[in-house]
């Protein structure tokens, strides 16, 4: 025979009383009953029956999209930590880049080490993307940019351990995970 704990053993006999077994099969039957019931609503809204006509209709082919990934291809290299407050983006040199969503450039570095050539977006509400390690950059200070502008295309300037996109997501200066606004993958692969 094995060893039990007392514990065990407790909660074994506890849940083998007829009592308890009668207890919970009473409470069952009486939520299955009582979730049986459905109240109806007297006003409910009932469908509108209007035929428009087939000239007064008119479609917008035109989305507006809020928040995009930056680049089309590639695969999260590196995530989100307290010692990397970004996503690092792993996709072929060249690859565009646009903003996660429509701003204004607030900066432009150029540099060989660090971040290399990077750019800053500024968004409005506090909430700005840093994109780094560029191999081009293609926007100037001050310009207003949507979700299809080219902003830069992907390298491996600065501190870089090959061709990736590093990007910061920051909220009054202080970095959020980007996953927190960006929309949600079905896969790893972008």
């Amino acid at each position: 025979m094995r060893n039990r704990s007392k514990i065990s053993q407790f909660f074994r006999r506890l849940f083998e009383a007829k009592s308890v077994k009668r207890l919970v099969g009473t409470n069952l039957a009486v939520m299955l009953v009582l979730g049986s019931f459905v109240p109806v609503q007297k006003d409910q809204i009932q469908p509108e029956t209007t035929v428009i006509a087939e000239a007064d209709v008119t479609v917008s082919t035109v989305t507006d999209r809020i928040i995009q990934y930056p680049i089309r291809v590639g695969y999260v290299s590196q995530g989100y930590s307290i010692f990397h407050p970004a996503l690092d983006i792993a996709a072929p040199i060249g690859t565009e880049i646009k903003p996660i969503k429509d701003g204004v450039i607030e900066d432009i570095s150029k540099s060989r080490v660090g971040y290399g050539n990077a750019i800053i977006v500024a968004h409005g509400n506090g909430i700005v993307s840093l994109y780094a390690h560029l191999s081009k950059i293609n926007v100037s200070k001050g310009d207003k940019v949507t979700v299809f502008d080219t902003i830069g295309n992907v390298g491996a300037t600065g501190r870089s351990t090959g061709p990736h996109l590093h990007i910061e997501v920051r909220k009054n200066g202080i970095p959020i995970n980007p996953f927190a606004v960006l929309p949600t993958l079905a896969s790893s692969k972008l």
